[in-house]
Order: structure tokens, then C-alpha cells, then sequence
């Protein structure tokens, strides 16, 4: 039976890691998504255990200390991480399993998974990442502020990926991330 692997997928709000995510999805549906847990609360449409599990903040507390995520961080004042058991499930039964998490998860998971596929996508610039954060029409203006200073500090951790897409085109962006799980795949 063939092994499965981990590719993550990170880089700043905005940058539209989530589009291409469902892109790719839609072209390979034998790709796993792993679904998230987080303390925020659901937006307009999102499903418990389909978009995340949304979980209390003692429930979070309890999964760390449990040891049942395998990455876990706090962003703009909620906990997300990645329960375990269903990851690694997935990889036994020889899954290609996908996250997209924040940079500290990220880097947690080249300690505990170095040989995931780590993956970073790059805005085009920062005047552009703007223009998305601020077309989503969903935060304050200080809140716009502290994704984009957050974004600034991902931006300069790119290098420590295997490798970098700047999504500046979403097709463009598509096929470099196909190129580099289906290269990476059969090595």
C-alpha cells in the first residue's frame, strides 16, 4: 500500500490560499483536506466539521494538553490547530493529506512531519494583499493594519519553505502547486 504524505499550505491572510485550495480540490479529489478546530466563531455559511470544528476555548485547552493537535497557534485572539487522529488516519491508509494553516503551525509541523511538503504562497505585493484584505469587506480597519503587519512578518519566513508561488495569477498559481505535489509525490 502506498504511504500517504503532508503538504501544507500557508501565507498571509488574503493571499487566497483558500481559492486555490478549492481549485485544487475540485481537480483532485483523491487529496484529503484536513479540517481544522477553532475557538472563533462561524461566518455566514460555514459548517461545524465540514469548514472547522468550532470548539470552546477550554475544549482547545484540553485537545493541547491532551496532545491531540499536531500544530496549534492563536490568530487575532482565537485558537486553531490540527487534530491528530484524523491526520494521521488518513496518511496510514496512503491519503495525500492537505493543511492550511497559519506560519507558526507550519513550522511546528516540520518537527513533527519533516518530510511534509511545505508550501508558501506569495501575494504579488503588498499594495495588492491590501486590496484583497480590504475587497473581503469583512474587518476593521485596525484589524486590516494587524493582518497586514502579521502579513509582513510571513512574507519574510518564505524562505524557511521547500517552495514559494506567488499567486498572482490563479491558474498560473494552480499549476505551479500541482507541479510541485505531483513532482514531489513520486519521488
Amino acid at each position: 500500500m502506498q504511504t500517504g504524505r503532508l503538504i501544507v499550505l500557508t501565507g498571509p491572510s488574503g493571499v487566497g490560499k483558500g481559492t486555490l485550495l478549492r481549485s485544487l480540490l475540485e481537480r483532485h479529489p483523491e487529496l484529503y483536506l484536513s479540517v481544522s478546530a477553532t475557538t472563533r466563531s462561524p461566518r455566514m455559511g460555514e459548517v461545524d466539521g465540514k469548514n472547522y470544528y468550532f470548539v470552546s476555548r477550554s475544549q482547545f485547552e484540553q485537545m493541547i494538553e491532551a496532545g491531540d493537535l499536531l500544530e496549534s497557534a492563536e490568530y487575532a485572539g482565537n485558537y486553531y490547530g490540527t487534530p491528530r487522529q484524523q491526520v494521521e488516519e488518513q496518511i496510514r491508509q496512503g491519503k495525500w493529506v492537505i493543511l492550511e494553516i497559519e506560519l507558526k503551525g507550519a513550522r511546528q509541523i516540520e518537527q513533527t512531519f519533516p518530510s511534509a511538503l511545505r508550501i508558501f504562497i506569495m501575494p504579488p505585493s503588498m499594495t495588492e494583499l491590501e486590496k484583497r484584505i480590504r475587497g473581503r469587506d469583512q474587518d476593521t480597519d485596525t484589524a486590516i493594519a494587524q493582518r497586514l503587519s502579521h502579513a509582513q512578518e510571513e512574507i519574510a519566513a518564505a524562505s524557511e519553505f521547500d517552495i514559494q508561488i506567488i499567486n498572482d495569477d490563479l491558474e498560473k498559481a494552480l499549476l505551479s502547486i500541482e507541479a510541485a505535489i505531483f513532482t514531489f509525490k513520486h519521488n
